[in-house]
């Protein structure tokens, strides 16, 4: 699977990695749910991390679809919330 961190670039996990990253989205929706700044952002960092650690990263000049795009660490409450689908930003 191959996932874009805006503003960053591209990464490839295997599928096996989904599992993990879906708790740490869920993580990160509670907090977007209860308004909670502090988790917020505790979460979001953990899921980007998570990625750039689990994640293979591609070229620069790589031009494979991205089936994920992750908000960049620094995206509001708002901007994140805005890009939740119903099953989170990392679908199940």
């Amino acid at each position: 699977m191959i996932i874009r961190i805006m503003g960053e670039g591209q990464v490839q996990i295997g599928e096996g990695d989904i599992d993990v990253l879906n708790l740490l989205d869920g993580e990160l929706e509670a907090a977007i749910e209860t308004d909670d700044e502090t988790q917020f952002r505790s979460k979001l960092h953990a899921l980007l991390d998570k990625v750039r650690q689990i994640g293979k990263p591609l070229p620069d000049d790589a031009l494979e679809p991205s089936e994920l795009i992750l908000p960049p660490a620094d995206a509001s409450i708002d901007e994140v919330r805005d890009m939740l689908g119903d099953s989170g930003l990392i679908p199940g």
